[in-house]
């Protein structure tokens, strides 16, 4: 036979589900895997004050734990709860918080330690790709050989600067039940949403009517879901919810259009560099070409110059040969003695005499 609870993982639900301090034993002793014995709910200024859907649902108790050795410990729960991914900087500042409050510190002034604390994480959401359903996380002492140090410890000093988690996965409770917190958890299962109310759970009977405790737990969620107020309530979180959702999407579909955008605009500026590079590599080619040509025309003038050199100098010779030419013939020396002395012509002799003559 099936029933109908409240989902749990509503904030109205869930709040509802933990006023009560028989569950809040119940809860707490499944998942510090320790018996429960006294449990006072802490004053917590940030509940849900302002649910913007990236919050986080907190509860915070002192509790009074039977240890390993049969006596009664005194520790402090931080409790979190969110049904959607959320910036770990908000887990991390409540931690903040937590270490830093007096009230938190026992003992004499200047003698004082802190109250073992365990953090308790309830994520509607997996964590990366673990596929455990609830994670304990402990801090262990070590010394330098990585030996486990057992003298001594726990210390009050030790344990008041480290704290253990617990990181239950919501999504992965579903299946097969291998153990008490997983069962005790099962109320959680979000594969038993109802189909048009999905603040609602679905359940069979069967899975829970030999457990006192699941009993005490369900009577308690059905309770919930009955109540008008609360389903209104649990309607109005999944309206938010589903407008954060559109919300979330339609930014998600910005954010890839804006991409698409900054993408094309990237492929445009590199083809306008790659347009430039090939400019800036021919008007290379031009200066080179045009370094060549100066180069030559240099080259050119330079021949130019030495001809014009040469020219003059040869005109210079022979301006100098006639006037020689003129005085040998004028001091009645033979045309024939001057060409053998001058090493040309007789001809030559008679043109030069004649030019200058």
């Amino acid at each position: 036979m099936t029933t109908t609870i409240a989902n749990p993982i509503y904030d109205i639900a869930f709040k509802y589900l933990m006023d009560d301090e028989r569950i809040v034993k119940i809860l707490l002793s499944a998942l510090l895997r320790k018996q429960v014995v006294g449990v006072t709910t802490r004053k917590n200024e940030v509940i849900n004050a302002t649910r913007d859907y990236v919050s986080v649902f907190r509860l915070d108790y002192n509790a009074v734990v039977i240890g390993d050795d049969g006596r009664e410990e005194h520790i402090l729960i931080e409790l979190q709860k969110t049904d959607l991914p959320t910036d770990l900087l908000r887990f991390r500042q409540y931690l903040g918080t937590q270490y830093m409050s007096e009230s938190n510190m026992v003992g004499e002034e200047k003698r004082q330690h802190a109250l073992p604390m365990v953090a308790i994480y309830l994520l509607g959401h997996r964590v990366g790709t673990i596929e455990e359903p609830v994670l304990y996380v402990t801090p262990g002492v070590e010394d330098y050989d990585g030996r486990k140090v057992t003298q001594g410890i726990p210390d009050p000093f030790v344990e008041s600067l480290t704290h253990s988690s617990i990181i239950v996965q919501i999504p992965l409770l579903h299946g097969k039940v291998s153990n008490h917190v997983e069962r005790i958890l099962n109320v959680f299962d979000q594969t038993r949403q109802d189909t048009q109310y999905p603040y609602l759970i679905n359940i069979d009977e069967a899975d829970y009517s030999d457990n006192e405790e699941l009993n005490l737990i369900v009577d308690r969620l059905r309770a919930a879901g009955a109540t008008k107020e609360i389903r209104d309530r649990m309607n109005q979180e999944e309206l938010l919810l589903r407008d954060y959702v559109d919300m979330g999407v339609e930014m998600l579909r910005q954010k890839k259009q804006l991409q698409e955008q900054s993408n094309q605009i990237q492929e445009q500026s590199n083809q306008i560099q790659e347009q430039s590079n090939q400019i800036q590599e021919q008007n290379n080619q031009i200066q080179e070409q045009s370094n060549q040509i100066q180069e030559q025309s240099n080259q050119i003038q330079e021949q130019s110059n030495q001809i014009q050199e040469q020219s003059e100098q040869i005109q210079t010779k022979d301006s100098q040969l006639r006037e020689t030419i003129k005085l040998l013939i004028q001091s009645s020396i033979p045309i024939n003695l001057i060409a053998t002395r001058l090493n040309i012509t007789e001809d030559d002799v008679r043109r030069m005499a004649s030019n200058t003559l």
